[in-house]
């Protein structure tokens, strides 16, 4: 943590230009989680009662460039390049074959020596007809060094639902509860048969840009789909909290 908190400070003009894109979310009281867990491991649920003051957040994730002028200004070195490798989805790599190791249980995900946020496929390919999408092959503490540097911070995961939902409640999207409202698609996800074929019937076979689909309520770009997010909170059970609703959580304390 050291290393992402210790890169210099962006330009007073920067800081401002990145404050001035970002939209306000207001407080509130609102529903958090999930009525009843898909996933039990996500620990998204029951919904919970939350209370937050009003706040700032950027209607998209970071891009490639602006993450490429960050590492231009500091030199900072993200985890995946200190480290020499990272996971890629095997339908993005030419040959699979060719890069056998996988996590425990998920044989989508292959390691490739070399890949990271400016080489996403590993050596030989580049961002360079992608620098409105995403970055990706970010750990939470690149995700912090360049919040440090940009004079921002990561959201906690309650301020980036509340964000997400866009003033809906109890809604299974930030449009609603139809996957595809009217038969159009709003977000970037697997299409076909996982693992095996996606079919980009959305349009995309990997990441979109970030402002790609229309925005929720607040203003916020793809907030389901196209890339995980990090926010600033620890995972894991959530304290009991001694009264209802819980004001401006911000996570597990271990």
């Amino acid at each position: 943590m050291a290393y992402a908190l210790a890169v210099p400070r962006a330009p007073a003009l920067v800081t401002a230009r990145l404050r001035e894109s970002l939209l306000p979310i207001p407080g509130g009281i609102f529903e958090m989680g999930a009525r009843r867990s898909t996933f039990a491991a996500d620990l998204d649920s029951p919904r919970r009662k939350v209370k937050l003051a009003p706040f700032l957040m950027s209607p998209t994730a970071v891009t490639n460039a602006e993450y490429a002028d960050f590492v231009a200004t500091t030199g900072y070195r993200s985890v995946a390049e200190q480290e020499g490798w990272s996971y890629v989805f095997h339908l993005l790599l030419e040959n699979p074959a060719a890069h056998p190791v996988s996590p425990p249980g998920l044989p989508w995900w292959r390691k490739v020596d070399g890949a990271c946020w400016h080489m996403p496929e590993g050596p030989g390919s580049d961002t360079s007809a992608r620098a409105d999408h995403p970055v990706v092959h970010i750990t939470w503490y690149d995700a912090l060094a360049y919040c440090t540097w940009a004079g921002l911070a990561l959201p906690t995961e309650a301020q980036w639902e509340r964000a997400a939902r866009g003033g809906l409640a109890k809604r299974k999207f930030p449009w609603g509860d139809e996957f595809c409202p009217g038969g159009v698609f709003a977000m970037n996800t697997f299409q076909g048969s996982f693992p095996g074929h996606n079919s980009a019937a959305d349009g995309w076979i990997s990441t979109a840009p970030v402002d790609e689909f229309g925005p929720n309520g607040y203003g916020m770009f793809n907030m389901t789909g196209n890339v995980w997010e990090w926010v600033a909170d620890r995972f894991g059970p959530l304290p009991k909290a001694a009264r209802l609703p819980i004001a401006d959580p911000t996570g597990p304390s271990v």
